[in-house]
């Protein structure tokens, strides 16, 4: 299981619910679309996010001490 962290329009939001961290990178995005759109995350709440919002973004999947996480973040020019 990880934590899901989610980076979009300049904002960064933690998922602590955990999700699967064996996820395919379309499901992560789309799980993300659904969290967004329902509310479930604090601070980040678009009910009608488009369905490719995160369509180039990057699926980065990081072993932590305290588990693992997920980030899915948008391509940098430098990374």
């Amino acid at each position: 299981m990880a934590i899901l962290n989610i980076t979009y329009n300049g904002l960064s939001v933690d998922y602590k619910a955990n999700v699967a961290d064996n996820m395919r990178d379309g499901d992560i995005r789309r799980t993300a679309i659904e969290l967004i759109r329902s509310g479930q995350l604090r601070g980040l709440h678009i009910a009608h996010l488009p369905e490719d919002a995160f369509r180039d973004y990057v699926v980065d999947r990081l072993p932590t001490a305290g588990g693992a996480r997920i980030y899915l973040r948008p391509k940098v020019p430098f990374g």
